[in-house]
């Protein structure tokens, strides 16, 4: 679940970027596929920081 949480949280800093205009012509291909994302990449961030703490709670001994 660590590794979801880690992708999740990456691609949320991709949305970020390309939602800035810092990716040049890559940025407007990726808003062009996930444009709620490229809006609110926060969305993915707090899907990221779920399933970390659904990670850390699953792996409580």
């Amino acid at each position: 679940m660590y590794v979801v949480a880690f992708v999740l949280a990456a691609l949320s800093a991709l949305f970020y970027a390309a939602g800035d205009h810092q990716l040049g012509s890559v940025g407007a291909d990726v808003c062009q596929v996930g444009s709620l994302f490229c809006d609110k990449p926060h969305y993915m961030m707090t899907s990221a920081v779920l399933a970390g703490l659904w990670g850390k709670f699953v792996s409580m001994r």
